[in-house]
């Protein structure tokens, strides 16, 4: 396996004929020119040209996105239900990436079960990829000869989770986008601004407003000691990031008080509620037992808080506790997905309940974020007003004054 994990694969651009004679020209990614040569006679292709395609510096760190996981697997779906077999699909798949990271990948998969291995295990070969989830997924579809149902409902869940999580870090940036060009303005002000119209304010020979002095004063300590606010920002945004890495406890805590914050709160709780939701459909429908399947929801909800209730769920389920009565124990899930569980457990149709309550609460979580888009632009402008407003009124008091030094 470490062998062919290093086989190295490139993208080679080439030019050729079909059996009509009409020429035809593509990309092919493959380990070296004469298997791409071979690959390409395979297919009915004379290639009078093929060579390696050279990659830009920018191309080369392109990441692999979840994105193009869901994409790949919404794909694989449908070549899976079209009847193309799984090494065709890899191929057909694979050039229709423009990122050769990716490209690259489905290749190895591709190779990884050309050898004999089955695609789950394939997968498993690719763990930063595709978690536990995907892989358990997949491996229940072969298991079961329903493969193109799983991948349908794998890139299903992959595309409302990315979607949810687009959501969520659209509510999140804005207004910390508003904030980091506030501050640098004021910071731009109180350095170069300020100054300038303090040597003019030298001359007046009268009090300053009390306003304009403490503006006066903070651009003071600002030219003197910026480089020490510049570097207590850095400092903090590292240590931000090395505790958060690092640090279990630190994690909770934010978890924690990341659902006490207004607004921001309700819609980390609906979205934590709609994975939940989500998370346990999909594996419950693929025919997971419903305590394993708790084993993949816990890590799927993204919040400590939901986390430990899924734990404690799956201990009350597997000594024969209902799962409707375990969730309501927890104390943390809203009354209708309590009771849509309820109905689900009772007439036999826990994943078309539990689907339809992941539905209800992306489409609250949208709803949400619009709501607060909309209300953060007229508060923005309003912070915006007051923090650089405040600024140029406290330097335009004394001008106003004026009049009467005179």
């Amino acid at each position: 396996m470490a062998v062919k994990a290093s086989v190295k694969v490139n993208t080679y651009s080439w030019e050729g004929t079909d059996r009509k004679g009409t020429k035809l020209t593509g990309e092919l990614v493959g380990p070296n020119l004469a298997l791409v040569r071979a690959q390409l006679r395979k297919q009915g292709i004379n290639p009078f040209k093929v060579k390696k395609k050279t990659t830009s510096l920018f191309d080369k760190g392109k990441k692999i996105k979840p994105l193009d996981i869901a994409l790949f697997t919404r794909q694989m779906a449908t070549m899976m239900r079209a009847g193309v077999p799984l090494l065709q699909s890899f191929d057909i798949i694979g050039e229709g990436f423009d990122n050769p990271n990716m490209r690259k990948l489905v290749d190895e998969l591709k190779q990884e079960v050309a050898a004999g291995n089955s695609f789950a295990t394939a997968l498993r070969q690719k763990p930063q990829y595709f978690d536990e989830l995907y892989c358990n997924l997949v491996d229940a579809g072969e298991q079961a000869g329903a493969l193109e149902t799983l991948l349908d409902r794998v890139a299903t869940y992959k595309e409302k989770t990315e979607a949810l999580k687009a959501k969520i870090k659209k509510a999140m940036t804005y207004p910390a986008a508003v904030v980091i060009v506030a501050f640098i303005v004021s910071a731009i002000l109180l350095i170069k601004v300020v100054p300038q119209f303090q040597i003019v304010f030298q001359g007046f020979g009268a009090e300053l407003p009390a306003f304009t002095l403490m503006v006066i004063g903070l651009s003071g300590l600002m030219q003197a000691y910026w480089w020490v606010v510049l570097i207590a920002l850095v400092a903090a945004v590292f240590s931000f990031k090395y505790f958060y890495k690092k640090s279990e406890r630190f994690r909770d805590l934010l978890d924690r008080a990341m659902l006490k914050i207004p607004i921001i709160g309700g819609i980390l709780y609906k979205s934590a509620v709609a994975r939940y939701a989500r998370t346990l459909s999909t594996t419950f429908a693929a025919g997971v037992p419903l305590v394993e399947a708790l084993d993949s929801v816990s890590g799927a909800t993204g919040n400590v808080v939901f986390k430990n209730a899924v734990n404690k769920i799956k201990q009350d389920v597997s000594t024969g506790m209902q799962l409707n009565f375990s969730m309501r124990a927890t104390g943390i899930f809203p009354t209708m997905a309590v009771s849509m569980t309820a109905i689900g457990e009772e007439s036999g149709a826990l994943d078309e309940m539990l689907d339809k309550v992941a539905t209800y609460f992306e489409d609250e979580v949208d709803n949400l974020v619009d709501s607060l888009t909309t209300l953060m632009e007229p508060l923005i402008m309003a912070f915006l007003g007051i923090i650089v407003g405040g600024l140029v009124i406290a330097m335009y008091l004394p001008i106003f004054q004026l009049g009467s030094v005179v």
